[in-house]
Formats: structure tokens, sequence, C-alpha cells
């Protein structure tokens, strides 16, 4: 939807993205004020029944606005992120408020600085609108915790949005800012963007460097990305992230690409109205003049899925026992955790010793077959989730395609490009069963800009992507 001088009423700047706000701004057809005061009444109108947020900071979000509507104004915006209306996970600093983590342990008092992602965003001159929602320590693939109970998706509220940026997800798709900022540990962004009909980016490891934030409990394969309604909003968000443009000359742009296209890993099910959407996308790449090579199964990333919970799970065994107040926090995290980061910290525990080695181990050994696959691919395509979504409040589904499943066979797809460091976008190919569903997207080290400017290119080509809303953001 493009913007116009008639569209003053809240519900229509809710629908507008990051691009199309600033170029209303830039014409003067509204204001940073009249976005800001629209997204935060639209969070005050969904907050209720979808529990995006953890806190909303009204009064620096208007301070913000109201700057940034004095430098459009006078011709001096700082970039086409000036004034655009976010939200931050609640796992990065943002100085002025709390950082919960999703836990009763953290957020005793606001921060005193942004992490450097949240400064750099701010130095921008984003309206930081405040913390969304995630499952306790961001470990699980919904969003519910005790501290702040659960984040229900837009599409259906009975349903989860995904994790752990699931309330990052919810309040895009609710029209609560047309960006957030989340991180990615294993598919915490791509996952939920599937499930709330988003696009959602997780950039090449170190594309976007972290400094002053929370401790890293997933090392460096967790980092920092975005979802939006568009690719181009959030490759606006992802260029002030990395400090430097993320742009493909167009006639890279334009050309034919040698597409892998993986439509299961072997020995988990697919929805079956997922594995279908996969394969009609697959097929209309394929007419667009793209060279789809279909692999039926692909099993080079299946130890490193079977080991990828060990991460997590040493990294909370670490947490309790490393940071200041040991071992009184050891037993604060046994009292005050949710039964989720209970059961994550003992399995922690109980790791032995080589299990980290043999992880990283079965990385190497990943990262070295991925290379090979790169001289004779461009891109790898690969369903979002395994799984449509779910209850809201179960943390995974237990039957997928008719067959019953574990805790991580609905994310099987995700946690490789985090493994390996590879950069990967989720795009929204339309509904199934009434609800959202996404294809992956994964480049090459380093491809980050082809990746978006591919992704970008083929949104606009191909009739199932086009840009669905739940219906109560729906036009008129």
């Amino acid at each position: 939807m493009e913007p116009s001088a008639q569209m003053d009423a809240a519900g229509d700047l809710c629908r507008l993205g990051a691009a199309a706000l600033a170029d209303g701004y830039r014409r003067g057809a509204f204001t940073p004020v009249d976005a800001a005061l629209a997204c935060l009444a639209r969070i005050e109108q969904c907050q209720p029944t979808i529990n995006a947020m953890t806190a909303v900071a009204v009064h620096s979000a208007l301070e913000a606005a109201h700057a940034s509507a004095r430098r459009w104004a006078a011709g001096a915006a700082w970039g086409m992120l000036d004034g655009i209306p976010l939200t931050v996970k609640d796992n990065l600093h943002v100085r002025g408020m709390p950082t919960t983590w999703g836990s009763r342990l953290y957020g005793a008092g606001p921060e005193a600085a942004d992490e450097l992602p949240v400064a750099r965003l701010r130095a921008a001159g984003a309206v930081l609108l405040g913390k969304s929602n995630l499952p306790e320590f961001a470990m699980q693939g919904y969003t519910s915790n005790l501290r702040f109970g659960t984040t229900r998706n837009p599409w259906d509220v009975r349903l989860t949005p995904g994790g752990s940026s699931g309330g990052a997800a919810a309040a895009v798709a609710s029209g609560c800012g047309p960006l957030a900022l989340a991180t990615d540990g294993g598919g915490s962004i791509r996952r939920p963007a599937a499930h709330c009909g988003l696009f959602g980016f997780k950039p090449s490891a170190g594309l976007v460097p972290r400094q002053g934030g929370l401790p890293e409990i997933f090392l460096e394969y967790e980092s920092v990305g975005g979802l939006g309604r568009s690719v181009q909003d959030v490759r606006i968000m992802m260029e002030v992230l990395a400090a430097h443009p993320l742009r493909s000359p167009p006639s890279e742009v334009a050309a034919a690409r040698r597409i892998l296209y993986l439509p299961r890993f072997a020995g988990v099910e697919v929805d079956p109205g997922i594995a279908a959407n996969a394969q009609a996308v697959a097929r209309c790449l394929s007419r667009l003049g793209h060279v789809v090579v279909e692999q039926a199964t692909f099993n080079l990333a299946d130890a490193v899925n079977e080991l990828w919970p060990s991460l997590s799970a040493a990294g909370l065994a670490w947490l309790a026992q490393a940071q200041p107040g040991a071992p009184d926090r050891a037993n604060a995290f046994e009292q005050q955790c949710g039964a989720a980061a209970r059961a994550t910290l003992m399995a922690g525990r109980a790791l032995p010793g080589s299990a980290l080695y043999a992880l990283q181990r079965e990385v190497m050994l990943l990262r070295r077959a991925m290379a090979q696959l790169w001289h004779a691919h461009d891109f790898i395509l690969t369903p979002a989730t395994a799984a449509l979504p779910w209850a809201a409040d179960e943390a995974f589904p237990a039957i997928i395609g008719g067959r019953p499943a574990g805790p991580r066979d609905h994310a099987v797809f995700t946690a490789l490009a985090n493994a390996v460091g590879l950069p990967a976008i989720v795009i929204p190919t339309g509904l199934v069963a009434g609800l959202p569903t996404g294809m992956q997207l994964i480049a090459p080290h380093g491809a980050d800009a082809a990746l978006l400017a591919f992704a970008e290119h083929i949104a606009m080509e191909l009739p199932a992507l086009g840009m669905a809303m739940p219906p109560s953001l729906a036009p008129d």
C-alpha cells in the first residue's frame, strides 16, 4: 500500500512499512509523531489479547518521534530509518528500560546503556517503542514465560507465533510497528516470521557486531537480525545494523540462479500443506528461469540438529554457575526459573565434558560439506518450518503430518544456518489452512546483499509471495 495525503487514520499508518513511512515523512503527508502515536495506540489495543510486549516506552518514544519530525521538516533526516517505530526483543539492552530475558531473575532496573545494535538504531533516528516478549532465556520455539505470560499469534490467538522472537513477530504482524529487532540462535527470527506471515532475516555470523549485552550463552551462533513486512524494510534496518550498504548490482539481481531445493530433512515429517506450498514455490522459481535442483532428502545437518540442544543446555548451566553471586545464583535458578528452563539447566549439568566438543566437531564437518555445495549452487531453498502454528501454551507440536514429533522436529530446517554462520531469510509464501507459512533461502557466508536482493526480486515476481495480513490489519 502506498501512503497518501488522505491517510490520517491510525489503522492506515499501522499498515505501512518503513519505506512507505519514510516516503510519507519526506512528502509531508504525515510525521513520525503521527506514526508513533498510531503504533502506540495499536499496542494498547492488541496487548490484552496478543501480549507481544513486555514494556512500552511511551515518553521516550514520543520524544524521539518529535525530534525526528523536526529533522524531517528541516530536510535533515538521518536516513530512511529516521522516525521509524520499531520494537526490540527483551534480550537486548535498551537504555532506560529493563532487560528481563523473559525471566524473573533479570530486569531489576533500567539499563544504563544500549547494546551496540540498539545504539546503531538509535543513532539512525529509529523510534524505540518498547521491548517484545520471548521465552525464558530465548531458549524455546514458542513464546511464554512465568513473568509475562504467553504471546499469541495475530492470525489466530489460540495459536503460538513461535519463538523465541514470538513477541517481535506478533508485534509486527499485528501493526505494533513495521520492524522488529530480534535475535536468532537456531531459527528464532525465521520461524516466527513464517508463522506470522513476515520476512525474517538472520545475517552472516559477524555482520552485526554485538557489545555491551547479556552473557552470550549461545556464543557466536546467535545473530542479531530483524523482521518486517517487506524485504526492503528489513534491508533498511540491516544496513544500519551492519553499518554499510547491502545492495547488489541490478544485473546480478535479475540473473538466473542455481537453487538447491531441499523439501525435507531425513527422518522428519513435514506438514502436507507446507510441503505442497513448498513444491509450488519451487515450480514457480523454475518457471521464472532459475535452475532448481531438487534433492529429495538431506542428511548433512542431522548430527548438528541432534546435538544442537546441548549448546543452550551447556550455556545455561554455565550461566547459573559462572555469574556473580554463585552459588546463590545457582540456587536462584532452581527456585525462580520456569519448568522449561529448569529442565534445560538440569540437562546442561548432566552433559559430559565431551558434549560441546562433539557439537563443535559436527559443526566443523558440516561447514566443510556446505562449502562444497556452494560450488554448484547459489542458494538453498527449504521450508521455513515443518509445522504450522500450534497451541499457544504448548512448547512444540506433538504431531506433524500425522506422526508423533519431538521437541525440535518443527525447527529442523533452521539451525543449519546458525551452525555454519550463513545468512538466511524467510519469505512468506501464502496461507495453508488459513495460517501463514514461508520458505527459507540460505546463501554462502558473506552473501547477505545478494540474498536480500534475490529475496526482494522474487517477492515481486512470484504470485505466491503476495503480502498477506491478519484479518484485523487487512485493508477494508
